[in-house]
């Protein structure tokens, strides 16, 4: 059996002298394999975590490891490496997917997503409002989606939302549960550009549901690069 297209690198893992298993996100879906040689000084560089291949899957049966060979099409982890922020959030994003997907189930608006995101990881100010987009994306693919589509009229907006159902609501339908209710930035909406402590509380939203829905099911944290993003972003 053989695979071949675009792939994500999401993780990588020692395995033996000179190999890593390594977990590609894939139009198809997550999906696993051996890549030989590896960790050599000629392909090291290649399995980076963030890297956009054009990768080759080969295996006799459907069900094993298979292995890996792939080509370089960009090296979003050297170009991430020139910012702080711009590393932590691939780091964020690429270990959300790799946690939160589930193997070799076909997730490709969360490949779209995220291949959009790390094609301009260096792109002063895309990256991390990008990263709250996208996460609202894969909570959607995953069966989770928030619901933003509440009307709103005149000078009442859109917001807060629900922790408990998802639900957008108005400032006039707070009420006095403003205080329950997590901000729903506008820049998620579509209606203007991200402004300074909006990503953070972009990220508030996303990574309670996040927390509750995808990964507390599984009795498991955040992973921990996206909870120092955010603890990060929250204190400055």
């Amino acid at each position: 059996m053989e695979l071949e297209g675009p792939g994500i690198v999401l993780d990588r893992a020692p395995h033996g002298e000179g190999d890593f298993i390594v977990t590609l996100l894939t139009p198809e879906g997550l999906r696993r394999g051996l890549a030989k040689g590896g960790a050599s000084r000629r392909q090291a560089g290649l399995w980076e975590i963030g890297n956009i291949v054009s990768a080759r899957w080969t295996a006799r049966l459907p069900e094993q490891l298979g292995a890996y060979s792939a080509e370089l099409v960009r090296p979003a982890a050297a170009l991430a490496m020139e910012d702080a922020q711009s590393l932590a959030v691939l780091r964020a994003a690429c270990q959300l997917a790799a946690q939160a997907l589930p193997e070799r189930e076909p997730a490709p608006a969360s490949f779209e997503g995220l291949l959009r995101l790390l094609a301009g990881i260096e792109i002063p100010g895309f990256a991390l409002p990008e990263l709250c987009r996208w996460e609202l994306v894969l909570l959607r693919e995953l069966g989770f989606g928030l619901d933003f589509s509440s009307s709103a009229g005149g000078n009442d907006r859109l917001t807060f939302v629900s922790p408990r159902t998802g639900r957008a609501v108005t400032l006039s339908q707070a009420g006095e549960w403003v205080d329950r209710l997590l901000p729903l930035p506008e820049f998620l909406l579509g209606e203007r550009e991200a402004e300074p402590g909006d990503c953070a509380a972009a990220l508030r939203l996303t990574g309670h549901f996040l927390a509750r829905d995808v990964f507390g099911a599984r009795h498991r944290p955040l992973p921990e690069a996206r909870q120092a993003l955010y603890e990060r972003l929250s204190q400055d």
